[in-house]
């Protein structure tokens, strides 16, 4: 196996649920990252492109019939260049570029171009077709912006609640209070609105239209704030809220993988290393906690541990289930390897496109911040976990 690479990454602004971004279609936010990324290197014939994989999480509207494909014709990318698209929920994105790390390590690539993408506004509502023509009765209309739809009558109840409600069952298994949950919100701002003011974004995020900085930011909020928030999920002893957990976005993100030859074929050095990969799995009502097996995977297959970790990208679907997963690695709320340029919860997480989002961070962290060993994870709905391990050579730390 020859190693694999992670060479650039970048993404559109993420804006809030029938923002900045609704008027895009999601083929065309994901063609976007892929014309920006191809832009940064003129020289690079697009032809030498092996493939492109994309991430997508609904694929019930505009992205469907295979969006990374879509993406690429769109983008301009020659006919001969494949278009693969892969569907693991919140880590769709990740799970491409580890499908790509794949590809390129057996030796079968070179270089393939990977991403994801979601419009949670344009998300269509659907309407189960009728298995006879005129059936009496009404149809059910069914929203595909997020969770659960036409569940399987055989599926366990406990298994098919709503993330919010399964995130609040996480709460009662681990104990973990409002103000923890809400001062982690806090957090998640304070650090993304600091990385925007320092330019850490003004490499990775690629204007869309009008369409500037991520939208749903919020510097000002306090944790005396969120507190007067409602619940959403439970109206008695809930703790969940629309201030602790992650917003509903529109977005894009690639990533450029390839292999040490690659270098050549771009004309620039790669960012970080790909070391290991993990997956996991466990009940699907406690998918905020999958991550955790997922790491700890990945970070046996490196032969590392979490003491050698100098930065963590950790997808903040809920700050519960960050709190969670980090409780149980023994990393503090506060620790500066956590998310430091800011996470979900305030950046935004357009479901599709955050895993890239997530490696596309790390790779720049461990460069600015001069860190050598970085993990992303993501948690899954319907019980699943993905994490990566990378490796910045360079570091001298």
């Amino acid at each position: 196996m020859q190693q694999v690479y992670v060479y650039d990454a970048v993404r559109t602004p993420f804006a809030k649920l029938g923002g900045g971004l609704a008027g895009v279609r999601p083929d065309d936010l994901a063609a976007h990252v892929i014309k920006a990324m191809v832009e940064r290197y003129p020289n690079l014939d697009t032809a030498n492109i092996d493939e492109v994989v994309f991430g997508n999480a609904n694929g019930a509207g505009e992205e469907n019939r295979n969006v990374a494909r879509m993406a690429s014709l769109l983008a301009g990318l020659p006919t001969t260049v494949p278009g693969l698209t892969v569907n693991r929920l919140c880590a769709s994105s990740l799970d491409a570029a580890i499908h790509a790390s794949y590809s390129i390590g057996s030796g079968d690539n070179n270089l393939v171009l990977t991403g994801g993408t979601e419009s949670m506004s344009r998300a269509p509502y659907v309407v189960p077709k009728p298995e006879r023509a005129y059936p009496a009765g009404n149809s059910q209309m069914v929203s595909t912006t997020l969770g659960w739809r036409l569940v399987n009558p055989k599926m366990p109840e406990e298994w098919t609640v709503s993330l919010g409600e399964a995130t609040e069952q996480l709460v009662d298994k681990y104990q973990v209070s409002r103000e923890r949950q809400d001062e982690y919100a806090v957090l998640s701002h304070q650090r993304a609105h600091a990385a925007w003011e320092a330019g850490r974004f003004d490499n990775l995020v690629v204007p869309v239209g009008d369409a500037q900085r991520d939208e749903t930011i919020r510097p000002e909020t306090t944790v005396e704030t969120l507190s007067g928030l409602r619940t959403v999920f439970r109206k008695e002893n809930g703790t969940v809220t629309a201030g602790n957990a992650s917003p509903m976005n529109d977005g894009a993100a690639a990533v450029l993988l390839g292999s040490e030859q690659a270098s050549s074929t771009l004309g620039t050095d790669p960012l970080v290393r790909i070391a290991s990969r993990g997956v996991a799995s466990n009940e699907p009502q406690y998918f905020g906690e999958a991550p955790v097996p997922a790491a700890n995977l990945a970070l046996e297959r490196a032969g590392i541990t979490w003491e050698q970790v100098g930065a963590i990208e950790l997808n903040e679907a809920f700050a519960a289930q960050v709190l969670v997963n980090l409780d149980s690695w023994g990393v503090a709320l506060d620790d500066e390897r956590v998310n430091a340029w800011g996470g979900a919860i305030a950046l935004g997480h357009p479901l599709g496109a955050s895993g890239s989002r997530v490696l596309g961070t790390l790779a720049r962290r461990l460069k600015a911040e001069n860190r050598r060993w970085g993990v992303a994870a993501l948690c899954v709905g319907v019980g699943q976990g993905v994490a990566m391990v990378v490796e910045n050579e360079d570091a001298t730390e």
